[in-house]
């Protein structure tokens, strides 16, 4: 839904304010504002329905308020005297007066702003686990790829409406496995087991006794060992491309690693660079479906998650990796949901993980990448998939 009045463009589904036709940096409280009254053009919105569309209901000041509906005046290019757009009914609330015309535009309105805060969490060994806390609700542990950034990743453009459609529903708890982002690093000795401890760790840093955990790549893996083990602890997963075999032990697997573009890639020097033309390439095989903006992007994003000698250790234990026996052990209700055209881990692998645990959901969705993004086609599919199932809980 897109907003026009004046020379102001409010496009709900961007998040975004054009006043003529450039981009205003606003606060998301004076986003929302803007939202309101531009859907209730010409209509009075009282203080009390501003505090609840805006605020959730919470205490807010008069001071407040009025700081936001003098930042929302500036945005669009009005002022408290002349009041050509937003008109002050005092004592009373706010009207957009000026004439709006609206377009509708494809896809889901997000509202996007959500804070979270960071802490650290000790493993096992004593390793410093960074994890993250966002949203309110019903907890699920959200536990990503080997090459995140807590930070970098919740303002990414590419995955910050995954993270926003779970923290809306959900308090959300994110982490850096060892060896990424903002987490100690990786050491060569580590293993699964280490992986499995800094999960548990972040689990009882978080608070959580049995929760759900949705899993993406290797950390399906992960997940997988820790619900075998504990059984009481994990009440739900969702395995995102996950699989129970590392690539070094599937079949055709290559005998020597130097044939692995990944590990060709890390030893190239171009880790990192979005002008080098071999991670440009990687990166269009992991993410098919990109455009060259959000290539670049995702390179930015694995420059800051790891280094090159962090990121070849985490591809020697990940490639070498096998919970094959713990699939049965599995007793959480389980869903995999698998891309069905992803060359780096085959549907057949997801499919294999279906099958191993018991009662497990199948989902095959129609997409090559390796994991989901916000501009992919089926992204709406996969996150409408993965919250329908972790709201089963709720119905019992």
């Amino acid at each position: 839904m897109i907003y026009s009045f004046y020379d102001n463009k409010l496009d709900i589904k961007r998040y975004a304010l054009m006043r003529g036709g450039e981009n205003i940096p606003v606060e998301p409280q004076v986003f929302d504002i803007l939202h309101v009254l531009a859907e209730n053009a010409g209509s009075l919105v009282t203080k009390d329905q501003l505090i609840e569309a805006v605020w959730e209901g919470r205490i807010v000041s008069e001071a407040t308020i009025s700081a936001r509906i003098n930042a929302a005046r500036t945005a669009v290019g009005d002022n408290g005297r002349d009041q050509r757009i937003i008109r002050t009914v005092p004592r009373r609330g706010f009207e957009m007066v000026a004439e709006v015309s609206i377009q509708e535009n494809a896809g889901p309105v997000t509202r996007p702003e959500l804070r979270q805060t960071i802490r650290y969490a000790a493993s096992a060994d004593g390793t410093s686990i960074a994890w993250s806390s966002a949203g309110e609700g019903t907890p699920v542990l959200y536990a990503w790829h080997h090459l995140s950034h807590l930070e970098k990743d919740w303002y990414s453009g590419l995955l910050r409406r995954g993270l926003t459609a779970l923290a809306e529903k959900h308090r959300l708890i994110r982490y850096d496995i060892r060896g990424a982002g903002l987490s100690d690093p990786i050491k060569r000795e580590d293993s699964l087991e280490q992986h499995v401890d800094d999960m548990i760790a972040v689990a009882d840093a978080a608070g959580l006794d049995r929760f759900p955990i949705i899993a993406t790549l290797q950390a399906a893996a992960v997940a997988i060992r820790l619900a075998a083990r504990w059984p009481d602890r994990v009440s739900r997963l969702v395995l995102h491309n996950g699989y129970a075999r590392g690539r070094a032990t599937r079949e055709n697997a290559p005998i020597d690693s130097a044939n692995d573009p990944f590990i060709a890639l890390l030893k190239s020097g171009g880790w990192g660079d979005p002008d080098n033309g071999f991670m440009r390439a990687w990166a269009t095989m992991v993410l098919p479906t990109m455009s060259f903006d959000e290539t670049t992007e995702l390179i930015q994003l694995i420059a800051h998650a790891c280094s090159t000698e962090d990121a070849l250790l985490q591809r020697n234990l990940i490639d070498n990796l096998n919970v094959l026996d713990d699939l049965a052990k599995v007793r959480a209700p389980t869903l995999v949901i698998h891309t069905q055209m992803c060359t780096i881990h085959p549907t057949a692998e997801g499919r294999r993980v279906a099958a191993g645990i018991p009662g497990a959901e199948f989902l095959e969705v129609d997409s090559s990448n390796s994991f989901p993004i916000s501009s992919d086609p089926a992204f709406g599919r996969i996150f409408d998939a993965t919250l329908e199932f972790l709201d089963r809980d709720k119905e019992n």
